[in-house]
């Protein structure tokens, strides 16, 4: 299958764009002018095109001819992307993209959505029966994009998966991510002090994360799906877990006034998912042993 990728120099696009290398896809990665391609991706099978959402390099992506398109392109910045006003150019950006790629032959659209759309709940969160009820400016403006292309699925006869993406972790993310920081910091003989040990979250290893969305891509799943694996992990128990490997447990206490975190119980339902044959590989322990070795080594 022929794929075009947005963002794919990001955390999650050089996953995917690796394992479907590997399965033998051809992928069409959009970067930007500016960049350079990661090593380990210039290889065969991949095409490199020059351009952004705001000014895609759509001769290029014609000559292509992409058959499928995962649209992975948005602010993503830790600290920034919830609250940033950028939020809606990138729904305006995705929407004119994917339309415009639909009119040049493209059929079907993976894009990527995000678990805080749901409703705050103490249960585990599910396509057909949590509501819909997003509370910062990135979610309500992801929501919009999906309401948006559901409708012109049906006018530009498209089919799209809108891959809710839950907590993804790995080698490769970006330093300021909770599991990232918290090891850079042992190594550095840093006190960890966590404000929110009780926060629990569904954490997915970044290579069974690429290789769920390849799981819905290669069967043109059509509608919502979560992407997360149902297990839900503690802030603690991630700190936890990281300072036993790093060997420095005694530097993580907790906060003596606690915080609320308002995304305090984040889990997946994963049953959709699990039914179309995925299953995860990489287990807390081993995402966690995995990323402590890489930057221990850098």
């Amino acid at each position: 299958m022929k794929i075009l990728v947005t963002g794919a120099t990001g955390f999650i696009g050089r996953a995917f764009s690796h394992l479907a290398l590997n399965a033998g896809h051809q992928i069409g990665a959009m970067i930007l002018p500016s960049e350079t391609p990661p090593k380990f991706l210039c290889r065969p099978g991949i095409t490199w095109l020059k351009g952004s959402l705001a000014e895609p390099p759509w001769a290029e992506i014609k000559a292509f001819a992409p058959e499928s398109c995962l649209h992975l392109a948005w602010i993503a910045t830790p600290g920034v992307y919830l609250e940033s006003p950028e939020n809606e150019k990138y729904f305006q950006w995705g929407l004119h993209f994917v339309r415009k790629a639909s009119e040049l032959g493209t059929r079907h659209f993976c894009v990527a959505g995000t678990c805080v759309e749901y409703q705050n709940s103490k249960e585990r969160l599910s396509e057909s029966r949590t509501p819909i009820q997003p509370t910062t400016p990135y979610a309500r403006w992801k929501n919009e994009l999906r309401l948006a292309l559901e409708a012109a699925s049906v006018t530009d006869r498209f089919t799209l998966t809108w891959a809710r993406i839950f907590y993804p972790y790995g080698i490769g993310e970006h330093p300021s991510r909770l599991c990232s920081a918290i090891t850079q910091k042992l190594i550095r003989n840093e006190k960890i002090e966590l404000r929110t040990p009780g926060s629990t979250k569904d954490y997915i290893y970044i290579e069974d994360l690429a290789s769920a969305f390849l799981e819905v891509m290669d069967r043109h799943y059509c509608g919502a799906v979560n992407l997360g694996t149902g297990v839900g992990v503690s802030i603690r128990t991630i700190a936890d877990t990281i300072g036993e490997f790093v060997g420095k447990p005694e530097l993580i206490e907790e906060t003596h006034s606690p915080e609320i975190d308002p995304f305090g119980y984040v889990v997946a339902d994963p049953t959709r998912l699990l039914e179309l044959g995925w299953k995860p590989k990489v287990d807390l322990k081993e995402g966690l042993s995995r990323l402590v070795q890489n930057l221990t080594q850098q």
